[in-house]
């Protein structure tokens, strides 16, 4: 077994930590190349190949005036910086395969910070005390692996011992597990499904395959969303299938499940042929009605319990009216093909003819934003079907193709 694992960490708290996690990872055969972003110093325990002190100049200060103010939140705003900076420039430089380090809050901040400034696929493991929590502000949009340290990053101890030497056993196991070879020849689309919409984007899957492209699929609960956003942006697909757009109904209403205010930004803005539909908007997520904001239990709003810890609820004819002008705007902004496709029986499983969310007016006042407000050039189709009736996906599909050829000027 070979492979080089970057261990990055505050080695002058958690030296001996460390000390033992590099040993296992030796043990498995890897080697270990180590950087330090401890403020106060480091160990005598192993060697170190980069200091803190290159990490700090990376990212703007000097690692002794960062000791002179003794600001805790400064440095480590000052760290967080200079670690994503070094770390992505020594693997561009192809000085290591995968990365591994651990900590509490501070040290967790640091190591995810250097892990999401390295592309997709890199192997990268943090072994922290708040993986049981809500990990989305270290993850973000990367494969990152976490593993809760079960006991305090504190000593080596019974449960420290096993935990570390497994967080080394899986970091040497994913850099050396081979990938199998598939076919990159095939253009990349990503689209976006939800529950409601996966009908539709199954058979989209399908036909898009036949035709010669391969199809990856999002799930719409806010991180798919900005998953789909961050690959478009950084140019790693070649279109846009947008069939569910449900999360900026959340953004709107503050559901649970928004993707943000930049959500259909990203394909426009890199100038890949996006395709738009309004799928699930006429629904915004919550967890258990509990949890419902008293503003909406104390209307006439349309609730539906999808399951004990999802409530969904429908949204108005209002904010319908508003997500039309902003998915106009959005559309307006972009600098490729962009098209809308409209089915008009329904948006959703539960918006179709005499279903629960059944709202026409609301669906009505989305299509007639959008086409209010949106600019001259940017196509708008209607389709007298559900979003789920196999004439939709057919014509979704070729609605795709069309804005693909007329973006490679055929």
């Amino acid at each position: 077994m070979s492979g080089r694992v970057l261990m990055l960490g505050t080695f002058d708290s958690k030296g001996p930590e460390y000390a033992f996690l590099r040993e296992r990872i030796a043990a498995c055969g890897c080697e270990i190349l180590a950087v330090n972003a401890g403020v106060d110093g480091s160990t005598n325990l192993f060697s170190v190949d980069v200091e803190a002190d290159v990490l700090a100049k990376a990212g703007g200060e000097s690692l002794d005036n960062l000791r002179a103010k003794r600001d805790r939140g400064h440095a480590m705003a000052v760290m967080i910086a200079g670690a994503a900076i070094v770390v992505r420039k020594m693997f561009d430089d192809d000085c290591f395969d995968g990365i591994i380090g651990m900590g509490g809050s501070g040290g967790t901040g640091i190591v995810t910070a250097a892990m999401r400034a390295l592309p997709f696929g890199v192997p990268r493991f943090c072994v922290s005390t708040l993986a049981s929590g809500d990990i989305s502000p270290f993850v973000g949009t990367k494969d990152i692996v976490m593993m809760p340290s079960i006991a305090d990053v504190a000593g080596i101890n019974r449960i420290s011992r096993t935990v570390l030497s497994r967080a080394a056993g899986a970091i040497c196991g994913m850099v050396n597990s081979a990938i199998p070879e598939a076919n990159c020849d095939r253009p990349l689309i990503a689209t976006s499904m939800f529950g409601n919409t996966t009908t539709c984007v199954d058979a989209c899957r399908e036909a898009l395959d036949r035709a010669g492209y391969e199809v990856l699929v999002f799930h719409a609960t806010g991180t798919g969303g900005r998953v789909l956003e961050s690959l478009a942006s950084e140019g790693l697909v070649d279109a846009v299938l947008d069939i569910t757009t449900t999360e900026w109904a959340d953004e709107l209403c503050g559901g649970i499940l928004s993707a943000g205010p930049t959500r259909l930004d990203s394909a426009g803005q890199r100038g890949l042929p996006h395709l738009i539909v309004p799928g699930c908007i006429d629904m915004c997520n919550f967890g258990s009605m509990a949890s419902v904001p008293e503003r909406f239990k104390t209307g006439d709003r349309n609730f539906y319990e999808w399951t004990p810890e999802v409530t969904l609820m429908r949204t108005t004819v209002e904010e319908n009216r508003q997500l039309g002008e902003i998915f106009a705007r959005k559309a307006n902004a972009a600098t490729g093909p962009v098209a809308f496709l409209f089915p008009l029986k329904g948006v959703s499983m539960l918006d179709a003819d005499g279903d629960r969310f059944c709202d026409r007016d609301a669906d009505r006042a989305f299509c007639s934003a959008v086409r209010k407000h949106v600019r001259e050039g940017v196509r708008v189709e209607e389709i007298d079907a559900n979003i789920n009736d196999p004439q939709f996906s057919t014509k979704a599909v070729e609605m795709m193709l069309e804005l693909i050829a007329e973006a490679n000027g055929s």
